[in-house]
């Protein structure tokens, strides 16, 4: 099931730019890599109709050659039992490691499911209640008299996520403690009035893990471990840290310029119960039983988790469909890792998928992958696939009326008009063209996806409904950007390198227009507003040059997340 990491994680590389959010957009609008092309083709080879579902996916692992890729850890579980079970990839590429089903990955935002069932199970024991408020465990959080344990559970609380700032970046490999993380989102404003919107959102999760150590009196870690995992029999699952030295542990990588490269490796401690936890496939298999099978939660808990109130979130799983088959899980996302706990309950199969590469190649994507499994063991079960079917007499000058940046709240999905043909590209992902199916409507062929544009009484597009594998999403239109053009001797100011702290950012001019790359990014266009100032079209964030009389830069103040920090542009000699 596609989430958005609704959904991670998903784009979202490291610092600023990284916009994953551990189970924030991965899924949503997957486009093909070109890099994937040539294992894909091997990897589609005919099967016959009257091999398993198996079978069927033995052959087509087989056409992958994994020997210098990541790892990708598979499993499908139907009644209780593992029938499908295989792990391809490596989990150490320098080591060449070959991974199993015990190497352990970082699964990201997976840890809200756990950190829901604990607060659920406090509440069970009547430790706290669903409408408690924050304050009655922060007493001088703003405004905590107004948000409830239920806005921190259905990401409604309106607290802004700590992961969309930019001093996160920064910080995101150092350990730290969980107040100094309340601290650094605590005095911010909050984003809407609690229970008023949805956003996806990191603070509360970590607000929520904060909460249960609070309350049982044991670390957050203790507490899960002591609960769940040993009257589980979950020996391989637990809180990463790197001081665990951690037998069998998968390591993170990232996809830059067609070779894999260490990923930015998180510390763990800044993340919490928003997703801080590792496990394996089988680990997880477990987890699911226990949870699906009532061993865990209440009937009357768990029907309240499970039930949908914004945007398809319940308290910790997200509930969507699969070609008419309920679905409930959620997906997780950090730099290198990428993973995908699904069930489908009505027919008591759950489907996992971890992988150690974000970015990837997209065929190893566990969001993909996961549907894909679905599809050859419960095909027979489903409804048959939506086929769309293109309108042709929609003009360019309805086309040109969706142009333009749209909120995903992790991400901004960039839509463009290009020789007559409408263009979408979501954060870090591909660009890939989106056809109208109705003068409002339109779909990705790449990927089971589909926009619904929203058309005011002037005539003008406000927002659209984003629609994928059954989850559907509200997202508003942002503003226009003014943008202006400058002569080659103004952007030339601006050409250079610039100190991130974590990472180093380069700009460069190519023709009129300024890239800038910050570490092992992608490389972004920003275009300028006026001379010194200049903004990212793929996230909400902008730079504003310090410029001397003489034209000399000396640095910047990064503007994203409603927050702004100073860089230094790096002297030459520094350089050198």
């Amino acid at each position: 099931m596609n989430t958005l990491c609704k959904f991670c994680a998903g784009s979202t590389r490291s610092i600023f730019l990284c916009l994953l959010l551990f189970g924030g957009i991965t899924g949503w609008v997957e486009a093909q890599d070109p890099v994937a092309t040539a294992a894909a083709d091997s990897a589609a080879a005919v099967v016959s109709d009257t091999e398993t579902p198996k079978q069927k996916l033995d052959q087509k692992l087989d056409g992958v050659d994994a020997s210098k890729l990541p790892a990708l850890a598979l499993l499908v579980g139907r009644d209780g039992k593992v029938i499908y079970r295989r792990v391809i990839g490596l989990a150490n590429l320098d080591e060449q490691r070959v991974a199993t089903a015990n190497t352990k990955f970082r699964i990201g935002s997976i840890t809200k499911q756990f950190t829901a069932a604990a607060i659920l199970r406090l509440v069970a024991e009547e430790e706290l209640a669903l409408d408690d408020t924050l304050d009655q465990f922060l007493p001088t959080f703003p405004r905590g008299d107004e948000i409830t344990i239920h806005h921190l559970l259905t990401h409604t609380s309106g607290i802004p996520s700590f992961t969309e700032t930019g001093d996160f970046w920064q910080r995101v490999t150092k350990p730290t403690t969980e107040a100094d993380v309340i601290a650094s989102f605590q005095e911010l404003s909050l984003s809407f009035e609690p229970g008023k919107k949805f956003h996806y959102n990191n603070s509360g999760y970590f607000l929520l893990g904060h909460i249960v150590g609070q309350v049982s009196g044991k670390s957050f870690g203790d507490y899960l471990q002591e609960t769940f995992f040993e009257p589980l029999g979950m020996t391989d699952t637990g809180i990463h840290s790197p001081d665990l030295n951690l037998e069998n542990e998968a390591h993170g990588y990232s996809l830059e310029d067609d070779a894999f490269t260490p990923a930015l490796n998180w510390h763990m401690s800044q993340v919490g119960g928003a997703g801080a936890m590792y496990s394996t496939v089988d680990d997880l298999m477990l987890w699911n039983e226990a949870v699906f099978a009532g061993q865990l939660l209440t009937p009357e808990l768990r029907e309240k988790a499970f039930t949908p109130y914004q945007n398809g979130y319940g308290y910790g799983w997200l509930i969507g469909e699969h070609r008419g088959l309920r679905t409930i899980g959620h997906t997780g996302g950090l730099n290198g890792f990428v993973s995908s706990l699904i069930r489908y309950p009505d027919q008591n199969v759950t489907v996992i998928a971890l992988h150690n590469a974000f970015p990837s190649i997209a065929e190893m994507a566990p969001v993909t992958v996961s549907s894909k499994i679905a599809e050859l063991f419960l095909d027979a079960e489903m409804e048959p696939p939506v086929i769309h079917q293109v309108d042709t007499t929609v003009t360019p000058e309805i086309l040109a009326r969706y142009v333009g940046r749209y909120d995903y709240g992790a991400a901004v999905l960039v839509v463009t008009l290009e020789d007559g043909q409408l263009f979408a590209q979501l954060t870090g992902q591909g660009k890939a063209e989106i056809f109208p199916s109705s003068e409002t409507e339109f779909f990705w062929k790449i990927v089971d996806a589909s926009v619904a544009f929203q058309i005011n009484a002037e005539g003008l597009c406000t927002g659209a409904k984003h629609t994928q594998n059954g989850h559907t999403m509200d997202v508003k239109r942002l503003p226009d950007h003014v943008v202006v053009k400058l002569p080659p001797e103004i952007l030339d100011r601006y050409v250079g390198r610039y100190d991130y702290v974590q990472a180093k950012m380069t700009i460069r001019r190519e023709g009129d227009r300024l890239l800038a790359k910050l570490g092992g990014q992608p490389e972004f266009p920003i275009l300028p507003e006026n001379e010194t100032t200049f903004h990212w079209q793929v996230v909400e964030a902008s730079i504003q040059f310090t410029v001397d009389n003489n034209g000399v830069v000396s640095g910047a103040t990064h503007t994203q997340g409603g927050q702004q920090f100073k860089v230094l542009k790096i002297k030459q000699e520094e350089r050198q």
